[in-house]
């Protein structure tokens, strides 16, 4: 496949080709943003909603007339978010804490504020298993300034990965090693889940790397670190039909093949947060980044 000097596409594996369409174009959809974050697209209507973090508010696009309009403000400073099996949007909010359902008449249900009678220290990112458990990370960032929260102490004193049982409620820390756990995916089969550190950000050597854990039920085993961030940090990402991993970085986004290898890269002007598969056929990839919202149409569709 050719591509002119001013594709977005960076080749590193020719296993990449097939995920592409070499004439697209990425497009900038919409800019204003302080830290674009949480992109959750909603099939039945055709509309993604993502936040922006210290602006707190949550925004929302409208893909068949292009337009954008707020969706909540104030919106708790929420970071991450995501789509139920049954259509309604969880979410993770730093300033209240919580982990969050919007449900489909407007009203909101806290799913999570503490573990072990202590408070969350500022949830980050969630996914859904179709079993209807709902699996988040817990780092700090929420509570180390007033930016994208407000400063406080963390009550349970480490950052965890916790998963909140779809039938008792209960909230289970499920992983308790990591030093800023951060995105996080199921695999399409959802035998693996992989989990973001980005513990880099503030401790100089620490980690910016993806692991990987094969899921048993409500447990994990590490299966050890699937790939390491070669510029900034991986964030958010995503995994395709076929187990590809489309992940947020500084300087675009970063696709990698299940076995690891980095298959190539989408340019992106802005630093990368979080990316999410939309569009009638799930076959465009929106990416949060920094200010503001693009898309780019890929050869492949999200994973369920």
């Amino acid at each position: 496949m050719h591509l002119s000097s001013s594709s977005p596409f960076d080749v590193r594996d020719p296993r990449f080709v097939d995920s592409l369409f070499p004439h697209e174009s990425v497009e900038k959809i919409w800019t204003g943003g302080r830290w674009c974050e949480g992109p959750a697209w909603f099939p039945a209507h055709g509309t993604l909603v993502w936040s922006d973090i210290p602006g707190n508010r949550m925004l929302r696009w409208d893909e068949r007339n292009n337009t954008v309009g707020e969706f909540r403000k104030p919106s708790h400073n929420t970071n991450g978010n995501t789509v139920d099996r049954q259509g309604r949007l969880i979410s993770c909010e730093h300033l209240s804490r919580t982990v969050t359902r919007t449900e489909h008449d407007g009203s909101i249900t806290v799913l999570a504020d503490k573990w072990m009678g202590k408070r969350l220290n500022s949830p980050n990112d969630a996914v859904v298993h179709s079993d209807g458990a709902i699996w988040f990370t817990d780092p700090d960032y929420g509570i180390m300034s007033e930016y994208e929260g407000e400063r406080a102490q963390s009550e349970i004193g480490a950052c965890y990965v916790y998963r909140i049982d779809p039938h008792s409620g209960a909230v289970e820390r499920v992983a308790d090693d990591f030093d800023k756990p951060n995105g996080l995916a199921f695999s399409p089969d959802e035998s693996i889940l992989y989990v973001a550190d980005t513990g880099a950000s503030h401790h100089p050597g620490g980690p910016r790397h993806i692991r990987k854990f094969a899921v048993h039920g409500s447990t994990l085993r590490d299966q050890g670190v699937f790939t390491v961030c070669d510029n900034g940090l991986f964030d958010g990402f995503r995994v395709d039909v076929k187990g590809r991993l489309w992940s947020s970085a500084a300087d675009g986004v970063h696709v990698f093949h299940p076995d690891g290898t980095l298959l190539g890269k989408i340019r992106i002007p802005e630093i990368v947060a979080n990316v999410c598969f939309g569009g009638l056929k799930r076959n465009r990839l929106l990416i949060c980044a920094t200010s503001s919202l693009y898309s780019v149409f890929v050869n492949t569709t999200g994973a369920v």
